[in-house]
C-alpha cells in the first residue's frame, strides 16, 4: 500500500510536506517544554519527533532526483515553524512578570488590578517628568492579553514591559496568582 502511494509524485510531495510539518511542530513543542523544565514530556515528544524526522528525511534522500521533493521538504519545514508557534501561543504555558509605569501617579490602579485577581506590588517611581506609579504584576501567560487590556483601559499611556520569570517562591503570587 505504502509503495503504491510513494510511486505517485503528487502523493510523495504531500507526504514529505506533511511529515515535515509534523516534525518541525514537534521540534518546536519539544523546545518549549524543555525551556519550561518539563523534561519528561519533552523527552517523549523528542522520541516521536526523531521517528518522524528520519522517515521524512529518508523519503527525500531516496528521491533526490525530483527537486519538488526537496521543495516540499523546505516548504513543510517553514509551515511547521508557523504551526508550532501557533500551537505554543494557544498553550500559553508558564507565567510572565509585567512591569507597568503609569503616565501619571494614580494610586487607584493597583487596587483595580487586585480586584480583578492579579497580584500587584507597587511603589512610587520618579521619571524625567516627575512621579510615576510603578507596578510589578505576575500572571499566567493565558491572562497576558487580558492584563494588557485592563492596564490600557486604566491608563492608556502606561509603559508596559514583560518578561518570563525562571522561578518564583512565596508571597501572594504562589497562593493566588491569576490562572
Amino acid at each position: 500500500m505504502l509503495d503504491i502511494l510513494l510511486e505517485n509524485a503528487w502523493t510523495m510531495l504531500l507526504i514529505i510536506f506533511t511529515i515535515n510539518i509534523v516534525y518541525v511542530t514537534l521540534f518546536t513543542l519539544r523546545m518549549i517544554f524543555t525551556l519550561k523544565g518539563q523534561r519528561y514530556f519533552a523527552g517523549t515528544i523528542g522520541m516521536t519527533e526523531i521517528v518522524v524526522y528520519v522517515l521524512g528525511l529518508g523519503l527525500v534522500l531516496d528521491n533526490l532526483d525530483n527537486i519538488l521533493n526537496l521543495a516540499a521538504y523546505a516548504i513543510g519545514y517553514g509551515t511547521g515553524v508557523v504551526v508550532g508557534m501557533k500551537i505554543e501561543e494557544k498553550l500559553a504555558l508558564g507565567y510572565i512578570t509585567v512591569n507597568v509605569i503609569t503616565k501619571e501617579y494614580e494610586p487607584d490602579i493597583p487596587n483595580a488590578l487586585r480586584d480583578k485577581g492579579y497580584g500587584v506590588t507597587n511603589w512610587v517611581a520618579y521619571g524625567r517628568e516627575g512621579e510615576r506609579l510603578m507596578m510589578q504584576i505576575l500572571t499566567s501567560r493565558r491572562s497576558e492579553t487580558d492584563l494588557y487590556n485592563i492596564v490600557k483601559k486604566l491608563d492608556p499611556k502606561a509603559f508596559i514591559i514583560s518578561h518570563e520569570p525562571k522561578a518564583f517562591f512565596g508571597g501572594f503570587w504562589v497562593k493566588g496568582v491569576r490562572r
